[in-house]
């Protein structure tokens, strides 16, 4: 269920007029941003199902206790993440290289702006000991892995398995500076973003005209 499908909260007395998906949809939603701003230790059940406009048992009812329920948030998070950003990127074959890239990284800042509690969450799981950020960065090279592999042909590039790698390190770079604090008035997305396209399309061309045994020893 996405956010904007999830209904308005309704005050505690009253969750068992509500559909049970609704409930549980009420939950994910609150469970996200109270993990995302408490971390799992700082987190707890009364203040997940006052943020969702639930009783604390319905909230035991439909997940259990707080650490079940973090593992659900983490999932569900990961799946919002993976199917927006996913579907965003995929496709457009007339874009070329790196117009295609720069269109990936602006799907990336905007899943961020969109969803602010997605990525905290994801990072969270992983002090913890859920690899969720890294599963989903190979879940999504996988889908980009392809595509990019189409375009580097144009410039008859054969990327092989180096082009996995690149793609996962596309994604960490991005999150790093979606997330990034800025002393003073943060800079431009846009300028952020072209700096990404810039720095790593033109680096690995760089890497193949001057250093093709760096990438080479990884096919």
């Amino acid at each position: 269920m996405s956010e904007a499908s999830i209904p308005r909260k309704r005050g505690p007395g009253r969750p068992r007029r509500l559909p049970v998906e609704e409930q549980r949809g009420l939950v994910l939603a609150a469970a996200r941003q109270v993990f995302a701003a408490r971390g799992v230790q700082g987190a707890t059940i009364e203040g997940i199902a006052r943020q969702a406009g639930l009783t604390r048992q319905a909230v035991y009812e439909l997940f259990g206790d707080k650490h079940e329920l973090f593992t659900h948030t983490v999932a569900d998070t990961e799946e919002l993440a993976y199917r927006t950003i996913a579907e965003r990127g995929s496709g457009d074959p007339e874009l070329d290289l790196k117009s295609w890239a720069r269109k990936n990284y602006a799907t990336m800042f905007a899943f961020v702006a969109e969803h602010p509690d997605a990525l905290p969450v994801l990072q969270e799981a992983e002090r913890t000991g859920d690899p969720a950020a890294t599963r989903l960065r190979s879940r999504l090279a996988e889908v980009y892995t392809a595509a990019s592999g189409e375009r580097w042909a144009a410039f008859g590039i054969e990327p092989g398995r180096a082009d996995t790698a690149l793609v996962a390190m596309y994604f960490a770079m991005t999150e790093v500076l979606v997330t990034l604090s800025w002393p003073g008035e943060p800079p431009d997305p846009d300028a952020l973003i072209d700096l990404l396209t810039e720095f790593t399309i033109g680096g690995v061309l760089r890497l193949y005209s001057h250093a093709p045994d760096v990438l080479d020893r990884l096919r």
